[in-house]
């Protein structure tokens, strides 16, 4: 299991902040059983913090006409929406939700042209409250694809992940499946469909980023 680099920074900062603690504790009290509850304690929560940078390596198998899930998590939504701020028609929205134990990468859908990536400053309200989409800290992905055309695609941050990192920029080619951002503790990703999609998931549905196909399009 390899870890993601956008973990580092986190972990080495955690990491120094346990054995400062422990370093305290020791100093602090002679008794044993007050230092191992501690240092438990400390090992126990490094756990948690290292397995969320997890990246487990993934084979992409490229589908031209499918739409591959850009994010491990649940699908919480699938629902026809007036997208108001790129497409300005109406799509089918889906949206995948992350909780702080899945894989935090989040992949490209579809291979194609990057057109545009933009970061929206914002709130940090729960992520399935219905208006964290346009209220939270978010970005923008427009993607132009040959089959699917231009396809939108968003990472919101939530009441826990106040930590989105995005990757894409406008003119890259995106080779599907690969990295395009990374939500650090969960949350929420987006995607915004034409109506003549068909969808292969279900609400409730567990799906994982570069593998699960969401949705298949003939043009």
């Amino acid at each position: 299991m390899k870890l993601h680099r956008e973990g580092k920074g986190t972990l080495a900062v955690v990491f120094l902040a346990l054995v400062i603690l422990n370093s305290l504790v020791q100093w602090a009290t002679e008794l044993a059983w007050v230092e191992f509850s501690v240092l438990a304690l400390s090992v126990v929560l490094y756990a948690i913090v290292l397995q969320f940078f997890r990246n487990p390596t993934r084979t992409i198998t490229i589908n031209p006409k499918g739409m591959l899930c850009p994010a491990d998590g649940k699908v919480v939504t699938i629902q026809e929406v007036f997208e108001d701020e790129v497409l300005k028609d109406k799509c089918i929205q889906m949206s995948i939700f992350m909780s702080p134990f899945n894989v935090h990468v989040n992949r490209y859908p579809l291979g194609g042209k990057v057109i545009d990536a933009i970061h929206h400053p914002g709130k940090f309200l729960v992520a399935w409250h219905p208006k964290s989409s346009t209220l939270n800290e978010r970005t923008t992905v427009t993607l132009e694809n040959e089959n699917w055309g231009k396809v939108v695609f968003r990472q919101i941050a939530g009441a826990v992940a106040r930590r989105i990192v995005l990757y894409a920029k406008p003119g890259d080619m995106a080779a599907q499946g690969s990295e395009f951002g990374f939500i650090k503790f969960g949350s929420r990703v987006d995607l915004f469909l034409p109506l003549d999609s068909d969808i292969e998931v279900k609400e409730g549905d567990f799906v994982k980023g570069g593998i699960t196909v969401l949705a298949t399009r003939n043009a």
